[in-house]
């Protein structure tokens, strides 16, 4: 088996040299060194992953709570808006009721005031007339100077009585 003849001796004295050599360099330290540090960077770099993870999960439940915290200020500007809306829709009725009481109170008024200046300018008339058929009566009657001069003054007397 141990044949320093054969082939496969020296084959086996080979792979041993082989092997011999790389223990003396060190290769295997260098192999698991260098398995090491991949594990470790594999292991940095789970860690950073889970660090940012657990990071985005923060900021995702922060905005989270900001979009819910913006929703309820939100209804709360909708809600403040209707109430106003609803207080200057009232004042408006109320000023709108207040300014149509106005007018009509004006205009009553003014009915008013043209009713008093129509039933004065009837007044005016129906006496002018009355003293121009009274006039005409009594100057029909009374002819002469004397009756002219009494024609005056009842004119004048009857003008006082009916103004």
């Amino acid at each position: 088996m141990f044949n320093p003849q054969g082939a496969e001796f020296w084959v086996l004295i080979s792979f041993l040299m082989f092997f011999g050599i790389l223990f003396y360099y060190g290769v295997p330290k260098l192999i698991t060194g260098a398995l090491d540090e991949r594990a470790e960077k594999i292991r940095t770099e789970l860690d950073d992953a889970r660090r940012l993870r657990e990071e985005a999960q923060q900021l995702l439940a922060d905005y989270q709570r900001k979009a819910r915290e913006a929703d309820d200020e939100a209804q709360t500007i909708i809600e403040q808006a209707k109430r106003e809306a609803e207080a200057l829709a009232s004042e408006t009725r109320k000023a709108t009721a207040e300014s149509l009481e106005r007018r009509t109170r004006l205009a009553e008024e003014k009915i008013s005031r043209a009713e008093t200046q129509a039933i004065a300018d009837v007044r005016r008339t129906a006496v002018d007339a009355a003293i121009q058929a009274a006039e005409t009566v009594l100057k029909g009657k009374l002819a002469g100077a004397g009756g002219n001069k009494l024609l005056d003054e009842a004119l004048r007397d009857l003008k006082g009585k009916l103004n």
